[in-house]
């Protein structure tokens, strides 16, 4: 459906032209992007290198299998799963991203990886190329989210697998609204104080709000055509790792 027929997508807490969610988008992580990994740092206390760990030792890199690592901007996945031997290539669509992670790399001297600029939604990639695609705090950022799942669908062998890791909302009580206070008051204040952008990650907080819970996001990789979906909530599902196969 076109803008002319009145699509609208969330971007944060408004409902905008699809057109406009991807410019916004852009021009967020493009802000963001020189000091994205010190913020991860401050907003989630270190805890996401756990659970990037935890993820790749969930995806199971095996040596010489390709891997695309979409959204993967800075590296963080991509050094992971190239350190067990996968041939990765890093996709994002903001060549910001990019750009620091090809900084990081060649200051961590790894030539392996190759690096390309890419719309979720329209990869530029043959049907069938890849053995695994994973996906971490990128997919909340897509315009369509089906599109981007029915191209890594595309793009996925027969046996290939499919891992995302994303934030959602967790079910512990007592936990979510402390989260909540935290994640509305104090990440946009530390964004300011590290980035000088309090409103991109306000905007970052909002669009974890309005992403799918985790069984209707589960739902949805399934009608993308996996199999044998799996969720695994961390944190009560303040973070979770999705899960599925092309069979």
């Amino acid at each position: 459906m076109s803008e002319l027929h009145g699509e609208r997508v969330s971007f944060g807490y408004e409902d905008v032209p699809p057109e406009e969610k991807s410019a916004r988008v852009g021009a967020v992580f493009s802000s963001v992007a020189a000091k994205y990994d010190v913020m991860n740092d401050a907003m989630s206390g270190g805890m996401h290198r756990l659970w990037k760990d935890r993820f790749v030792r969930r995806v199971k890199p095996q040596p010489g299998e390709a891997i695309l690592d979409m959204a993967g901007g800075t590296g963080d996945i991509a050094f992971r799963l190239a350190d067990r031997g996968a041939e990765v290539t890093v996709a994002d669509i903001n060549q910001d991203m990019l750009d620091v992670g090809i900084e990081r790399a060649i200051e961590r001297g790894l030539t392996g990886l190759a690096w390309s600029c890419q719309d979720a939604e329209r990869l530029g990639y043959p049907r069938a190329m890849f053995d695994a695609y994973t996906i971490a705090f990128g997919i909340r950022n897509v315009t369509r989210i089906d599109k981007a799942l029915a191209e890594a669908h595309r793009v996925l062998k027969y046996g290939g697998r499919f891992f995302c890791l994303e934030f959602s909302s967790t079910q512990w009580p007592g936990f979510s609204e402390i989260y909540d206070l935290y994640s509305h008051k104090v990440v946009p204040q530390i964004g300011q104080a590290i980035a000088g952008d309090a409103d991109s990650y306000r905007y970052l907080v909002e669009s974890i709000r309005r992403f799918p819970t985790m069984p209707e996001f589960e739902g949805m990789i399934r009608d993308a055509g996996f199999a044998q979906t799996r969720v695994e909530p961390i944190l009560g599902g303040l973070v979770a790792i999705h899960s599925g196969w092309k069979v």
